[in-house]
């Protein structure tokens, strides 16, 4: 049995938490310790969630927060918690997933031939089938311009800088820039030696930030396209051009882009990552 201690954030999941919970539950190989951390939602989101921890009281954790604190404080709180029960792996993993057995079998797998692996994560799709570009290059400022400029051929070269390619066809695992944490697989020793996640970002770009962190502490960030997992995804900064949601990324950037002495490009940071592939 893989033993892994999943931390999940909710904030008005009623449409989706149920499904993610009930699927971690019906997991075979792996032995689950969840933790949620409810930021303040107002639907039936807390009601769901309680059937479940009466259910299995023993492997059930709940913070619950008055008002939305984001998406590291609360992590970090579920974080500091599950390491205290050794578990194999910390899984952190969005609400709006469905995870399988499959899947956490290949990713422990693939951890355990390569113990330069910190963090691994799976492919991500809809139930529609709608494959979601997990791993990314590094963000810098021109990508981000060439995003945000309503011209579709600006745009589309800002999305063509995100893409990571494997080394070559049908590798089963990779190292990459950095995953979206949607559904991040990481070995215990991670926090110990690149801390927890950065607290002055509210909700993005935490994810690229802290990858970052892993490979500067002698980690690698890997993909496995074999693995496989639903993600019904919605991007939420997408939908308003100004709304705290931009705001608050906008800010995480600044403070990644200082924190981490790049802009345009990220070669040069990238020389400097002791990069290993055991």
């Amino acid at each position: 049995m893989i033993r892994i201690g999943f931390v999940i954030l909710t904030w008005n999941s009623e449409k989706v938490i149920g499904n993610c919970l009930r699927s971690i539950f019906e997991l075979k190989a792996v032995e689950p310790y969840v933790f949620i951390a409810d930021n303040g939602s107002t639907d039936m989101t807390a009601s769901i969630i309680k059937q479940f921890e009466k259910k299995t009281p023993q492997q059930f954790s709940i913070m619950q927060n008055q008002k939305n604190l984001g998406t590291t404080v609360p992590r970090n709180a579920g974080i500091k918690q599950l390491m205290t029960m050794r578990p194999d792996y910390i899984c952190i993993l969005d609400s709006d997933t469905v995870v399988n057995d499959e899947a956490f079998i290949k990713l422990d797998a693939e951890m355990k031939k390569h113990s330069g692996y910190g963090i691994i994560g799976p492919s991500l799709s809809t139930s529609a089938g709608v494959l979601q570009m997990s791993a990314r290059c590094f963000p810098t400022l021109l990508e981000k311009i060439y995003k945000a400029l309503p011209v579709k051929s600006l745009q589309k070269r800002g999305e063509l800088m995100e893409i990571q390619r494997p080394p070559y066809p049908g590798a089963a695992s990779y190292s990459v820039d950095y995953l979206m944490s949607a559904c991040w697989l990481v070995r215990p020793d991670v926090f110990k030696k690149a801390g927890l996640l950065d607290e002055r970002i509210f909700y993005a770009p935490e994810d690229a930030e802290y990858c970052i962190r892993v490979w500067k502490a002698g980690y690698q960030v890997a993909f496995c396209p074999e693995a496989g997992i639903i993600h019904e995804w919605q991007r939420i900064s997408k939908k308003k051009l100004i709304s705290r949601m931009n705001w608050e990324h906008i800010k995480g950037l600044a403070h990644m882009f200082h924190r981490h002495h790049y802009l345009f490009r990220s070669d040069r940071m990238k020389k400097s990552f002791k990069k290993r592939d055991k």
